[in-house]
């Protein structure tokens, strides 16, 4: 059965009978159908071999040839198509399908047999789902209204045609060749498919052009007739730029970095997931609100995540975040030194006279995780890393003494550093 086969409650319409009753593939039956006897030159054509092999793509020659074959032309597959179509045609007057009206005068041959339909409008009533629209750029590449791409090689008679019906294909899945076809004119589709041409509003990631598109379209399937701006609503912008946020991935800045470190390591039973996937998966959730006014690649790339972060967990997870995982550490002499969390292990650096009289490691997350602490000469560099300090005061200190008094004879360095005063002062000149 083809198209229109079938009335609203399932039964069979005259269309469906002349269908049934036509030997015939059913898009070539439906063409034959609807244009009339005249269309049965054409469905024999494009149900036998092709009479012009290794003429090039034009549908029009092949039906030249039929009336006026020349040298050219393989007489055995012609004779077979004629012989064909007066039985066709014989076929589809006894279904009940109508001869055309007369030509007029204004009737060109070969565009328009007998004055009804055009060799184009009948190779359209058989594949709709073939009318290609070119694609922008130089190659003839075109866009099928089924939804597929079509290819053709550069320099033939129909490579720079606008709209073409593709009648025959090599059957790629991807980007088929064009082995056969016919121009047609915008209004000729329209006049065919008036009632299959909708207006549609696009608002979507664009892959391609790294934006979000926002565009009013005519379309016919998937050819785009008309392509006008569009000021989309600002909610659907901002879930359009959500999905290309998808493709790209979340923008991670250092701070953002730190947040997530941060809270990973305060994690409770009851916290939401931080991890990417999990992160996208609700985005929807705690990151679209912050999308708004987002277009472009570049803006998503740019965008910073902590505020939208701070929203997902709340004021009472990050109140206990910084109360189990604060963002810098406070040293005994009130100042206050950040703490590293990009590394495996949260780290900070502090002077090593500024840690003395402290006995209790420093440690954060609810499982107690030690820092790792650079502990720093009065000159800033690194002498020691340990995550144990009163291991560190009770093996490698003194060592560590015996160099530090000789390159900072000014600075105090206790033989027990557990019960000195921190500081970070040196003894005045002279003493």
């Amino acid at each position: 059965m083809g198209l229109g086969a079938l009335d609203a409650q399932g039964r069979i319409t005259a269309h469906g009978r002349l269908l049934a009753g036509l030997p015939l593939h059913p898009r070539l039956a439906h063409m034959l159908a609807v244009a009339g006897p005249e269309a049965a030159t054409l469905a024999a054509l494009l149900a036998e071999r092709d009479p012009l092999r290794g003429a090039g793509p034009d549908l029009a020659l092949r039906l030249q040839a039929i009336a006026r074959p020349g040298p050219e032309a393989d007489w055995g597959v012609v004779e077979r198509i004629r012989a064909e179509a007066e039985r066709l045609a014989a076929a589809a007057r006894g279904l009940g399908a109508a001869d055309p009206p007369p030509p007029s005068p204004s009737d060109q041959e070969g565009s328009r047999n007998s004055g009804g339909h055009s060799l184009a409008e009948m190779a359209a009533l058989a594949y709709p789902d073939r009318i290609g629209l070119r694609r922008k750029g130089e190659a003839p590449r075109w866009v099928l209204s089924g939804g597929k791409g079509a290819a053709m090689a550069a320099g033939l008679a129909l490579s720079g045609a606008r709209l073409i019906v593709a009648t025959d294909l090599d059957g790629d899945a991807r980007e088929a060749s064009v082995r056969q076809a016919v121009a047609i004119s915008e209004a000729e589709v329209r006049g065919l498919y008036a009632g299959r041409i909708r207006w549609e509003t696009v608002c979507e990631w664009s892959k391609r052009e790294g934006r979000v598109l926002t565009r009013r379209q005519e379309r016919l399937g998937a050819l785009v007739l008309d392509d006008r701006h569009w000021e989309a609503p600002p909610e659907a912008v901002a879930t359009a730029a959500l999905d290309g946020l998808r493709l790209i991935g979340l923008p991670w800045s250092p701070a953002a970095r730190r947040l997530r470190a941060r809270a990973r390591l305060a994690r409770g039973e009851d916290w939401p997931g931080v991890e990417d996937a999990e992160l996208l998966a609700t985005a929807e959730d705690w990151l679209l609100p912050h999308l708004t006014g987002v277009r472009t690649e570049a803006d998503l790339r740019g965008l910073e995540l902590v505020p939208a972060l701070q929203g997902l967990l709340g004021w009472d997870r990050l109140a206990a975040m910084e109360r189990l995982v604060p963002a810098s550490f406070e040293t005994p002499l009130g100042r206050k030194v950040p703490i590293d969390y990009d590394g495996a292990v949260p780290a900070i650096e502090v002077r090593l006279q500024e840690k003395f009289g402290v006995t209790a490691h420093p440690v954060v997350g609810g499982e107690r995780l030690p820092l790792r602490v650079t502990l720093l000469s009065p000159a800033r560099a690194p002498v020691q890393v340990t995550t144990d300090l009163p291991r560190f005061w009770a093996t490698s200190y003194a060592d560590v003494r015996k160099d530090m008094r000789g390159a900072y004879p000014r600075h105090p360095w206790p033989e027990d550093p557990t019960v000195a005063e921190p500081t970070l002062r040196a003894k005045p000149r002279g003493t």
